[in-house]
């Protein structure tokens, strides 16, 4: 069952599709919306505008601004294509930018904002099934007051203090957070156990933040990680973890 006209789902996800760790949770949401049966409504979260009154020389390394603004170009054309196709077409078309910016191997050829660029968007439009003239909406600014209301609903959601994604599980009334940020993906029992757990924290209505900085970087094919590599999944259920070859 997909998404009706007006959106209504049992979990808004919004994303940016520049950012890897939305692309991981993403990934880790697909498993649990399989196994439970979820309708996604693929949201949008542009974290140029977010960071519009940054001064991205003295904030962030070198080539955030390019693929930040990447980033917006893309969901400029995701934009379009829900506006022309649909609501269930975001999530086809979210699936196929991923497949090309996230799990192919680096090309240090690579000018910064290349996920950003014509051919990227024709190609994951036409995986999508979708008409690769959507990809003239790069840049087209009448999409960007769309795709900032809708930033600015996903951070009323959980405040301004985070990045992306955010997530609202049985909207409206349900619990929204950031993240969870996941480096990698547990093993279909543990996407299952590591959702409940999730959730269950969030339900909890004095529950603000848990955190810890230290981390791997994900394990995607983009930071170098090779593809038997990404293909090792913890068996995590809660308490035991294992190695699975």
């Amino acid at each position: 069952m997909g998404v009706d006209a007006a959106g209504k789902a049992d979990i808004n996800f919004y994303f940016d599709p520049i950012c890897p760790f939305a692309w991981m949770t993403s990934k880790w949401v697909r498993i649990v919306q399989a196994q439970r049966d979820y309708t996604v409504d693929w949201r949008f979260i542009a974290l140029r505008l977010v960071n519009s009154h940054i001064d991205y020389d003295k904030h962030f390394p070198e080539g955030y601004d390019a693929q930040h603004t990447a980033g917006l170009r893309l969901l400029r054309v995701a934009a379009a294509a829900r506006a022309a196709h649909g609501r269930d077409a975001v999530g086809r078309l979210y699936a196929a930018y991923g497949a090309r910016i996230f799990d192919t191997a680096p090309d240090a050829g690579r000018e910064p904002g290349w996920q950003g660029t014509p051919e990227v968007a024709s190609a994951a439009l036409a995986e999508a099934g979708l008409p690769t003239t959507l990809a003239e909406a790069l840049d087209d600014t009448s999409w960007d007051m769309e795709l900032q209301a809708e930033t600015d609903e996903a951070l009323s959601l959980t405040g301004k203090d985070v990045g992306t994604p955010i997530l609202h599980f049985e909207p409206p009334e349900g619990v929204a957070f950031f993240g969870p940020v996941i480096s990698r993906l547990p093993d279909e029992e543990g996407a299952a156990v590591l959702w409940d757990h999730v959730v269950g924290l969030a339900r909890f209505p004095g529950f603000a933040e848990l955190k810890r900085s230290l981390r791997e970087r994900p394990q995607l094919r983009s930071f170098g990680i090779t593809e038997a590599e990404t293909g090792k999944t913890e068996d995590w259920h809660g308490g035991s973890r294992r190695l699975k070859k």
